[in-house]
Parts: C-alpha cells; structure tokens; sequence
C-alpha cells in the first residue's frame, strides 16, 4: 500500500511540473481515498493533512495558469521524477526493468535526449539490451531522423555487442517499423559468430511480442464504425503507445483513458492479431517535436 501512494504521489507532482493540473487532482483523489478507506496506516491523519496540503497549492496553480504558462522544457528534477515513477510502479520489476520503463516514459514526453542517454546505458544488460536497442531505433524516428536510426545499425553491426540472434531480432524490428512508415529500408546484415556474447552473462528474458502498428475500430464516439490504423511509438511489455495529433480532436476524444476498445488489430513482424485493450493513460507533450501532441497508452488484453 505504501509503495502505490508513493507512486500515485510521484505521479501528481509529475503531472503538476507538466501542466496537467487535472490529472494530478485525480492521483491527489486516488491517494486521498486509499487514505480514507486504510485504519491501519499510523500516520494517517498526518498524510490526509499533508495531502490537504498539495491539493490547496494545486489549487493555487490553477488560479495562476493563465498568468503564469508552463515552461515547455522539463527540469532534470522532473526527469528524475518519471524515472522514480515507474521505479515503484510495480513491485515485482527488477531495477533494469524499472530503468528501461523510466527511460520510455522520457521518450513518451518528448524528452528523447534524456531517453538516448539512458537506453545507451542499458545496452550493458543483457537482460534489457535488445528491448533498448529497438528503443533507441524508435526515438530516431519519433525525432524525424531515420538517417540516425541507419548510421546506430551500422554501427552496431560492425560493433561485438550484439550475439547474431540479437542482431536480428533489432533489425527485423527496425525493418517492420520502417515498412509501416513508407520508409527506405536499408538491411543490415547480423554480425559474425565471433559476436557471441559471454556464457557468464545474465539470460536475455523473453520479449512480449512487438508491436508495430494498430487498427482499431470504434463502437462508439465520433469514429463509430470507422477503423483508425495508427503506428506504434514505444512499447513496455503489453502496454503500447501512440502518438496523436493536436489536429485530430475528435480521435484525443475517442480515446479517453479507461475507454475499452474490442477491437483492434495488432501488426507485428509475425503476423496480424486480432484482440482487446483498454487505454491506460493519455498526456499531452510539453516538448521536443512532438509538443502539443498526444501520448496514448493501450493496455493490450488479448490478442
């Protein structure tokens, strides 16, 4: 319970850094009624007080919104403050995981930067080293710079860090991605055998199957009946994310978070996979090139 009020709390003072004034003062709410419904927190009355006082300073960041705009970049503490997030969003993660989660959610708000930097590092770990490389493909694509994305696979080719099997799980991702997109394939070749990686190394653990791309289509709404491909961002095991344009109103409105969508078809390397998910978060990007823009997040359910 402690560790889920840390998070909710980490998440609102996140989204207040952001702007978000509204979806803060909903994980102030889900944090006030764990409070309210627990009778063997010691300290509860003190932490109902506290929180009383982040929702009146919240209070006060309405009255000053339009006096006083947002800044468009995020601070380093803010930054921290995602990776802690999703450090303590779930429990039985292991701290590369936690770290792999923290550097997606930098990407999804637009903090590509921050996010190379970080997956850079956790191609060391084994364990992640693969879901990192495809995510450091997808950041030089969200950036508009596929020519970067090309010169990375080079690179890594003629580099001994990946074993071939790794290699070409990456570039057959990155071919997908690029197909998806209309863009210029360039495929690389896996490194030699010599690339294998040491025995003594931690086991890579099996990848939720990618995502690329998804079509859904509406039952209700303003899209009712019609069916929306839309590509996929980023991805953490089964939850995907879009980005959608400022411009398409109507499709930010379909897509309220809890809103649960029966169909959707799901496009991967593999095949085509028709399932379920629900949309587990939407926020607005603040910076970078996507600013303004929308990040979805689906829950896949089945598939």
């Amino acid at each position: 319970m402690t560790k889920n009020i840390k998070a909710l709390l980490l998440q609102a003072e996140l989204f207040r850094k952001q702007g978000l004034l509204g979806d803060a003062r909903k994980k102030y709410k889900l944090v006030e009624e764990i409070l309210l419904k627990s009778d063997k927190l010691p300290n509860k009355q003190k932490l109902l007080e506290g929180l009383a006082k982040k929702v009146a300073a919240l209070d006060e960041d309405v009255k000053a919104v339009e006096r006083a705009p947002s800044t468009p970049e995020m601070s380093s503490h803010v930054n921290e403050l995602i990776k802690k997030l999703f450090s303590f969003a779930e429990k039985d993660k292991d701290e590369n995981d936690a770290a792999l989660e923290g550097a997606i959610a930098l990407a999804k708000f637009g903090q590509f930067d921050g996010a190379l930097e970080e997956f850079h590092k956790l191609l060391q770990v084994m364990s992640v080293r693969v879901s990192a490389a495809k995510n450091i493909l997808r950041c030089h694509l969200e950036m508009g710079n596929p020519d970067g994305a090309h010169t990375q696979l080079a690179q890594w080719q003629g580099s001994d860090l990946f074993s071939p099997e790794q290699f070409e799980k990456v570039t057959a991702f990155f071919d997908e991605i690029l197909e998806k997109k209309g863009l210029k394939k360039e495929i690389a070749q896996a490194p030699g055998a010599t690339a294998e990686v040491s025995v003594m190394e931690e086991d890579e653990e099996e990848e939720f199957l990618d995502i690329s791309a998804v079509a859904i289509t509406f039952d209700s709404g303003p899209h009712k009946g019609e069916q929306v491909e839309l590509d996929v961002s980023f991805q953490s095991g089964n939850v995907i994310s879009l980005i959608i344009s400022s411009r398409d109103e109507h499709l930010i409105e379909s897509l309220k978070v809890g809103v649960r969508l029966d169909d959707v078809h799901f496009y991967s390397p593999v095949a085509i996979f028709r399932g379920s998910g629900i949309v587990s978060a939407k926020t607005q990007i603040k910076s970078g090139p996507k600013k303004g823009d929308f990040s979805i997040d689906i829950k896949i359910e089945s598939l």
